[in-house]
């Protein structure tokens, strides 16, 4: 069924409309510690003070995680900002299949379990509970349920974060592994331990393409027992940290060897492993190295017959992984869908580092083109850099393209990520983050300038928190840098110099990241479909 939209009773057909994602830029009490308030930002502050702005939630419930306690991420805000609505996310997902026992009882984890009693169980993943692309509280619970049914071998690779947690927090996280762990092996016959492991930003979780050789790091390490080697993974961490200031992000690859040098777990065919990140962007790349049979980014060496699992599909497209444990969420709907069916023009636009971000994500986990006739996706190559080095990142060149593809006069919507805020900011460098931000401030004048001259209208928002809070102060007065994203809300603003005299802020009770499709099918000139999210602005004709 082909999906369309109607027109607006009391708005007539406007475009290009242009919705540019701000990535990491929260808002937050200025202060020293606010890169985003610390910046000489003209242009957004006077967007700021518009009486078309607002701020959106965009963590929590807001955006389908568990609780209002969760940070927002680029994934679950781009789910919401395309699709509309509100639908429960990764994190929610597997934390309901373990609570029912659900994720337990799939062929997917009888087929682990059967692999696991006559070999070993591998377990690899994001090493905290910061709860943007894993959890150690579902590495444990997999972990136990396996001895629970009869697996006697399980090793652990674990991926330093010091991204979503603190910067220096390895060693608190591998305590509490060891923890579990020595409970395991108080169970006849258990012989359970980290294997190896690695900073999230050296080794594995690439994505979009951007650094292969971080994967191949990766792999042979887990898989080969590549790497430098310790005695523990708790003195892999302490070596590094005494050579070195370097955050957990960023660690080189280490493996555990036993007392004649041997690694204690190098896989071999038979055995099974699960990969227990649940956020898909930094898990597709290691997942094809590990099952794809045609692999050719990198060589392998002798790749090992194992069972590869995921604990979700990390591309519903492209069945990537082909064995998962908890079924990623339906996203029906979206609005890019509704936007070819009605036969308009769009287009997204960013850099390699959030352009799955405007294109897969924001079409609701979607691969591909919804009708390749009518969308223009325009991929900017990232710099294979660390980011505070080069906080301006490609913004001019995905501003460039993007005044390019509004002039054309061919496009009815656009959609553009700005990836410097959240990049940046995750390198805990607040000079770097400040400069970062005042390259969005021009680009983003030229952007206004360029929607003013074809009549349309700009929509600027973010996805979540990162910049607007750079340091956190502990209970003892020590002020460290905070790498990861905040609970912040977001900034919502039209410019609309044409037609603004015709609408006004709906007032709507703490709206979210799910309220913005519905308001740029409006300024588009249609009525939002049936389920969205209410809009966020209502008509001059319209009851107050």
């Amino acid at each position: 069924m082909t999906l369309s939209l109607t027109p607006h009773a009391s708005f007539p057909v406007r475009r290009p409309v242009l919705v540019v994602v701000a990535d990491g830029v929260g808002v937050a009490p200025a202060g020293p510690m606010n890169a985003v308030t610390e910046a000489a930002t003209p242009t957004l502050d006077q967007l700021c003070e518009s009486r078309l702005y607002t701020t959106l939630l965009a963590h929590g419930r807001a955006v389908g995680l568990p609780s209002d306690d969760d940070m927002g991420n680029s994934e679950v805000g781009h789910n919401a900002l395309g699709a509309g609505r509100v639908f429960a996310q990764g994190a929610t997902l597997v934390n309901e299949a373990i609570v029912t026992g659900a994720i337990f009882e799939s062929d997917e984890w009888t087929a682990i379990i059967d692999r696991g009693r006559a070999a070993t169980l591998h377990l690899l993943g994001l090493h905290s509970d910061g709860n943007i692309h894993s959890h150690t509280n579902h590495l444990y619970a997999l972990m136990r349920r396996a001895v629970a049914d009869g697996v006697r071998r399980i090793r652990v690779h674990i991926l330093h974060d010091g991204r979503d947690v603190d910067p220096r927090s390895a060693l608190t996280y591998i305590a509490q592994t060891e923890a579990v762990l020595a409970e395991l092996n108080n169970t006849d016959g258990v012989d359970a331990a980290i294997a190896s492991g690695g900073g999230r930003m050296t080794i594995t979780m690439d994505r979009y393409g951007a650094d292969w050789p971080m994967v191949e790091r990766g792999y042979w390490c887990h898989t080969h027992g590549v790497g430098r080697t310790f005695s523990s993974a708790t003195e892999a961490v302490e070596a590094v940290y005494a050579e070195s200031d370097d955050g957990d992000q960023y660690l080189d690859p280490f493996v555990v060897v036993d007392d004649a040098g041997t690694p204690v777990g190098k896989m071999a065919d038979g055995d099974a492993v699960v990969l227990f990140n649940f956020r898909g962007d930094r898990a597709i790349e290691i997942s094809q190295a590990y099952e794809d049979p045609s692999f050719s980014r990198f060589d392998r060496g002798r790749h090992p017959d194992v069972l590869y699992v995921g604990m979700l599909q990390y591309d519903g497209d492209l069945l990537i992984p082909t064995n998962h444990l908890v079924a990623p969420p339906t996203i029906d709907r979206v609005m890019t869908e509704y936007i070819c069916g009605t036969g308009l023009a769009s287009f997204a636009v960013s850099e390699t580092q959030k352009f799955g971000h405007v294109t897969y994500f924001w079409n609701g986990n979607r691969s591909g083109y919804f009708d390749e006739a009518l969308e223009t996706y325009v991929e900017i190559p990232s710099d294979n850099v660390e980011f505070n080095t080069a906080p301006a990142m490609k913004l001019r060149e995905i501003t460039e393209s993007t005044i390019e593809l509004l002039r054309s006069g061919r496009y009815a919507m656009g959609r553009i990520n700005f990836p410097n805020g959240d990049m940046v900011g995750h390198t805990g460098d607040l000079k770097a983050t400040v400069d970062a931000m005042q390259v969005l401030d021009d680009c983003l004048e030229q952007l206004l300038t360029a929607i003013d001259e074809v009549g349309g209208v700009l929509v600027f928002t973010a996805d979540h928190g990162n910049a607007d809070i750079m340091y956190t102060e502990k209970s003892d007065g020590e002020v460290t840098p905070k790498t990861s994203h905040t609970l912040s809300p977001v900034p919502f603003v039209i410019h609309d110099t044409a037609g603004s005299g015709d609408y006004r802020l709906a007032g709507l009770a703490q709206p979210g990241l799910a309220n913005v499709a519905a308001t740029v099918l409006n300024l588009m000139g249609y009525e939002a479909p049936e389920g969205y999210e209410p809009t966020l602005i209502e008509f001059a004709d319209e009851t107050p």
